[in-house]
């Protein structure tokens, strides 16, 4: 099996896209499936870059046991295109601001996070706005649809020991 490169993409990189790629690698790890997923994330907009994810965002996190505290916000570049061969938008916004962004030569196959993974069209809700309960129900979302994801990819493959 081959390793895939994939980049979780929302508005300002500090709440969904980094649970996404804080769930993705340690599902991934929980799946002995590490050394096939190199995953990242990155906002369309570049207000937070350099900065740590929404501290609601660590303490959901946390309470699940994935830590997302040393990530830092980073904004879409053009490289992204080529680097990564899934990028997954968060809400049709932002898969509308990264087909606009994709170069012609885009290698990238750009989804909606949720139409990809349950086939139903429909955004992972922005949460910074809501309470913890929002940021729990983005979580679970996010949750659900990585344990799919890596099913989809690589198949029903439980880490044995």
């Amino acid at each position: 099996m081959e390793k895939r490169r994939i980049l979780f993409v929302c508005l300002g990189n500090i709440c969904r896209s980094p649970l996404g790629e804080g769930i993705l690698r340690q599902r991934a790890e929980e799946r002995g499936l590490k050394h096939l997923v190199e995953t990242e994330s990155a906002g369309t907009g570049g207000w937070h870059q350099g900065d740590p994810p929404d501290h609601r965002s660590i303490a959901v996190g946390r309470s699940h046991g994935i830590d997302i505290g040393a990530q830092r916000a980073r904004q879409l570049k053009v490289d992204d295109f080529t680097q990564f061969d899934l990028i997954f938008a968060m809400d049709r916004d932002n898969l509308r601001n990264l087909v606009q962004r994709a170069p012609h030569d885009s290698s990238a196959d750009l989804h909606l996070f949720m139409d990809y993974v349950s086939g139903t069209t429909r955004d992972v809700p922005d949460p910074y706005y809501g309470t913890p309960r929002d940021f729990e129900h983005v979580f679970a979302m996010l949750d659900e649809g990585c344990g799919y994801l890596l099913d989809t990819l690589f198949g029903r493959k439980v880490r044995q020991g």
